[in-house]
């Protein structure tokens, strides 16, 4: 009991003053959120119509004031209107006290390259929220006037990236978050609470050997670094995906966790030739293997992602009674 208050502890004082350090999210299903980090993937080489994803982590589980998030991405191939993709993207985080919300409007330009890929350029734009809401118990019952009281800020966001998926089973991508580095401030009387936006910097890439060993299933290999220019860590994935229909997969994360993940597309397995087929249901766990191990009972993903294809543009033909 006393070291998770000890940790919850912490991750308050990280709330106090001005914040440093890496603030953006962990995902193990990362390579299903590509689009919040790097705007250049936006519905690139999707078929015409949207999908839809939503992650939820639990991250550090039965650790008090642990981090839990949500994402929710859409986003669309809209090539039959105007060139590009389009999304919007949502991100909630709560740690300890803090509540942290994005939402950004992505748009990615494609450039096509023949018998080569497609290049993405996207930027996206939007507001960054980052309020606290504490509740301290103090050990004696006289109020300490310096602990922070709750207070919200808001102000601009935007991210940057480029992204290049080529026609033979591997893509790359550079991109940039919090571009601006925003300063969000509030003032409660006297005391000014300042939360210092740092800039973020990501490297995807991933490639897939079709049929492997003569297996009727592809294996995905995907890599994602990320970095504030102060800590760096990377994730690296290896799936088995069978038939197009479900996967397998481990997870390594430097110097936090090994994750083992599974998922589905359960309509297609069992009643193929829906709308529901193009349901996705997926679920990590996360074995911590940080300091954190003595007290974590590891984190938990939930994936949920469901595409709508639009049907195909029909081809009309003139006709001539000559000719019925």
């Amino acid at each position: 009991m006393r070291k998770k208050r000890l940790i919850l502890g912490f991750f308050c004082l990280l709330a106090m003053g001005n914040l440093f350090g890496q603030q953006d999210k962990l995902l193990t299903h990362f390579m299903f959120d590509k689009m919040s980090l790097n705007p250049g993937a936006t519905g690139l080489g999707m078929p015409d119509g949207f999908c839809a994803t939503t992650i939820y982590r639990n991250q550090w589980d039965k650790v008090n004031g642990a981090p839990n998030s949500a994402v929710l991405n859409v986003q669309g191939n809209l090539s039959r209107y105007f060139p590009g993709g389009v999304g919007l993207s949502f991100y909630h985080d709560a740690i300890g006290f803090t509540r942290q919300n994005n939402v950004l409007l992505n748009y990615s330009y494609p450039i096509y390259m023949d018998a080569v890929g497609i290049l993405g350029i996207g930027v996206g734009v939007g507001i960054q929220n980052m309020g606290m809401s504490p509740d301290w118990v103090p050990p004696t019952q006289t109020p300490d006037a310096s602990l922070p009281v709750g207070f919200a800020a808001t102000n601009l966001d935007a991210n940057f990236g480029v992204y290049f998926k080529s026609d033979n089973n591997f893509y790359v991508g550079l991109s940039s978050t919090h571009v601006p580095a925003s300063v969000l401030e509030s003032k409660e009387g006297d005391i000014t609470h300042n939360f210092n936006t740092a800039r973020h910097y990501y490297v995807m890439g991933g490639f897939k050997v079709p049929s492997v060993g003569g297996s009727p299933g592809d294996l995905d290999i995907n890599i994602l670094g990320r970095s504030d220019l102060v800590k760096y860590s990377a994730d690296i994935n290896a799936r088995y995906i069978w038939d197009d229909k479900a996967y397998g997969g481990l997870t390594f994360r430097t110097s936090d966790a090994i994750a083992v993940m599974f998922g589905a597309q359960p309509w297609k397995m069992i009643n193929p030739g829906t709308p529901w087929d193009n349901l996705t249901i997926g679920y990590s766990y996360d074995i911590t293997i940080n300091k954190f191990s003595n007290i974590s009972r590891g984190s938990h993903e939930i994936l949920l992602k469901y595409c709508y294809y639009l049907p195909p543009v029909p081809i009309e033909k003139s006709k001539h009674v000559r000719w019925l």
